[in-house]
């Protein structure tokens, strides 16, 4: 079974997706107590962190706690499960992420709505200023993630507002 099919998914592109991806599956699987579209939603939620976190290739500690507090919160897990729902996220990524970031950030545009996909944003830019900097990479990387939300530049530059002080380009 492929990622779209798993996801609910249209047929049309379930051709797309032979190499049964595995990312949301196996977050959504750490989190049976959840109803599925919630625990689907989390995965995705999770994934998305994590894709930011590394976009850079380092993955700190503290972007680490970031997420694994943003996840128990937002989530309402235990913060051990929360924290094994980010490591999954976090390995899928490195192992995965070029594979599967459009796929499982556009599935979470279709869950989410507006007001979720903006505070999306609000957590992408915590989670990258977890560590006081804000790499070019990751502030790249939320912009695509943005548009491929469906959010509009406008959104992003007020998401991005809060933490201009923590922005690499404006530390140096």
């Amino acid at each position: 079974m492929g990622l779209l099919d798993w996801l609910g998914g249209n047929q049309e592109h379930a051709s797309t997706d032979q190499g049964d991806i595995e990312t949301v599956r196996r977050i959504a699987g750490e989190l049976d107590a959840l109803p599925a579209d919630r625990a689907r939603y989390v995965a995705c939620f999770a994934y998305i962190l994590g894709r930011v976190a590394h976009a850079d290739l380092d993955v700190s500690d503290e972007e680490i706690a970031a997420m694994e507090s943003i996840v128990a919160e937002r989530a309402d897990l235990p913060v051990a499960q929360a924290a094994l729902v980010v490591q999954i996220a976090k390995q899928r990524n490195e192992l995965f992420g070029g594979t599967d970031n459009f796929l499982v950030t556009r599935t979470f545009a279709e869950m989410a709505d507006q007001d979720a996909k903006r505070a999306l944003l609000d957590c992408l830019y915590a989670v990258s200023a977890a560590d006081n900097s804000i790499s070019a990479e990751e502030d790249q990387e939320i912009r695509r993630i943005t548009g491929e939300i469906n959010l509009g530049h406008d959104e992003f530059i007020r998401a991005r507002a809060k933490y201009v002080d923590q922005l690499s380009v404006m530390q140096d």
